[in-house]
């Protein structure tokens, strides 16, 4: 009899944590499904102004979350969206930034590369994590900055894109996210 209760109780520890492992990969490795809905967020942005998901209801954004400002590739992405503002804007997207910095540090980085779109500090890493944009294990062992990134929410709230880089250094597939904003408008 307790044999078979030890059996009984190995495999019920057995399956969870196969589950667990399940959750936590889903929850660590992958981008929101397409089609779900996009979680709300109330960030602060650069002029400590908050900034919420419902002030885009209505309309299609592109959040391009990104690990930390001034570093080379998290410069390059946003920059990137900068220059093509005009494209955003011609099919009616907002455009904005997500990242654990502080709004302080992000006003700097925003002046210096003249960024023409709100960035948003997530310091307190909620929207990362719903967002399933966190990074657990960054460069140099720093824990819980954003993954690279980027979603694309349509004007019903639900995710019409979503975009993880396995490698932080990796920038985004840029034409693959013109060719979804594309088809929303399409």
């Amino acid at each position: 009899m307790f044999g078979m209760l030890t059996q009984f109780f190995s495999i019920q520890l057995f399956h969870l944590i196969i589950v667990f492992q399940i959750i936590n990969y889903k929850k660590y490795t992958m981008a929101l499904a397409v089609g779900s809905k996009a979680p709300a967020f109330k960030l602060f942005n650069t002029e400590r102004k908050e900034i919420s998901s419902n002030d885009f209801t209505g309309k299609i954004l592109v959040i391009n979350f990104f690990p930390a400002a001034f570093t080379g590739v998290c410069t390059e992405q946003l920059c990137s969206n900068r220059d093509e503002l005009s494209f955003y804007n011609d099919l009616g997207a907002t455009v904005i930034g997500i990242s654990v910095d502080m709004p302080f540090s992000l006003k700097v980085f925003k002046e210096q590369n003249k960024i023409n779109f709100d960035l948003l500090s997530d310091f307190n890493k909620r929207t990362i994590h719903e967002y399933e944009m966190y990074h657990c294990n960054f460069a140099c062992d720093i824990k819980g900055v954003a993954k690279r990134g980027v979603v694309v929410v349509n004007a019903n709230g639900n995710v019409a894109y979503a975009e993880e880089t396995a490698n932080p250094g990796t920038q985004v597939n840029f034409p693959a996210l013109r060719a979804a904003l594309e088809k929303l408008k399409g």
